[in-house]
């Protein structure tokens, strides 16, 4: 049998009130409208649901039978069309914030505050993804909007805006003698063709363009860099360097999450700002992902 919510529905209406009348009443349809449908039930049950005459409607033993199945059938719907309404508005309002580490600067908070002063019911949502997704989730979906930096592979993609620019500083071990050169110079800086021949942490190869930039490759002029290992976090990062197995750059305010014991990072000259932004797929404009990104304007102009 092919039974239709609707019917069963008609049926327990007529079950309860025992009347044709009411129940067409009660559900807002004719009572022959109601009657066809009863008998269209009865048809695919092969049985009568109900006595009628001229005085009284009552349930046979079958309609007996059917009614405390036809209610939990009803009842389970109901429960399924509100879990399905409640997913909705959860799909609807959560925005996922798709980061390789923690933006720091601020950035979250001052980014929430603007979101939810636009959308009350928005529900922003961290998610941490590997290096190696140099998109930070934006190139699956499994993100909406992300924290990431600059370039991105296959750019044309996605909308960005930039929430921080900061120069590059070199993390080394805290021996190391360009560190004491550092010192010695008067901004404690070194010039990046200084560093030329060091190995070099490097991320993922699936990080593409991105790994590329934080080895510096377009200030080595065709100078191979060397790879000391491949680091995919701010504590491999941290653990490589102190072992001695090769320098890193890194942003300006990324320092603090390699920077310590016996790690120290210097500035670098001869090379680029580092760029941070907030991105999302080019094609998405829904409503939050478009909030946060306007958020993201406003904050990046008001740190710039």
């Amino acid at each position: 049998m092919d039974v239709h919510g609707r019917d069963l529905r008609y049926f327990a209406a007529v079950a309860e009130d025992l009347s044709f009348t009411q129940a067409a009443e009660r559900l807002f349809v004719s009572q022959p409208a109601l009657s066809k449908q009863i008998r269209m039930l009865e048809k695919q049950v092969g049985a009568c649901l109900f006595h009628r005459d001229r005085r009284a409607v009552r349930l046979t033993a079958v309609g007996e039978a059917l009614l405390p199945h036809a209610r939990g059938m009803l009842a389970a719907w109901e429960a399924a069309e509100a879990a399905v309404e409640e997913a909705r508005a959860a799909e609807l309002h959560t925005l996922v914030i798709g980061m390789s580490t923690s933006p720091g600067r601020g950035l979250l908070p001052a980014l929430r505050t603007r979101l939810v002063s636009r959308h009350p019911h928005a529900r922003p949502a961290l998610r941490q993804v590997n290096w190696a997704d140099p998109t930070a989730g934006l190139a699956d979906g499994s993100s909406d909007v992300a924290f990431v930096w600059l370039p991105l592979p296959d750019g044309a993609r996605y909308q960005y805006v930039v929430v921080a620019q900061e120069p590059r500083l070199v993390a080394l071990p805290q021996g190391h003698p360009l560190a004491a050169r550092a010192a010695a110079d008067s901004d404690g800086a070194v010039d990046f063709t200084e560093l030329l021949d060091e190995p070099f942490l490097a991320l993922p190869s699936e990080a593409g363009p991105l790994r590329d930039y934080w080895l510096a490759l377009d200030a080595r002029d065709g100078h191979a860099p060397r790879i000391g290992g491949v680091v995919g976090s701010a504590e491999e990062t941290h653990e490589a360097v102190a072992n001695g197995e090769g320098v890193a750059l890194l942003a300006t305010g990324n320092a603090s999450l390699v920077v310590r014991d016996e790690v120290i990072a210097v500035p670098v000259r001869g090379i680029s700002p580092s760029r941070l932004a907030v991105a999302a797929r080019r094609d998405d404009e829904r409503p939050l992902v478009l909030a946060y990104l306007a958020a993201a304007a406003t904050v990046g102009a008001g740190t710039s």
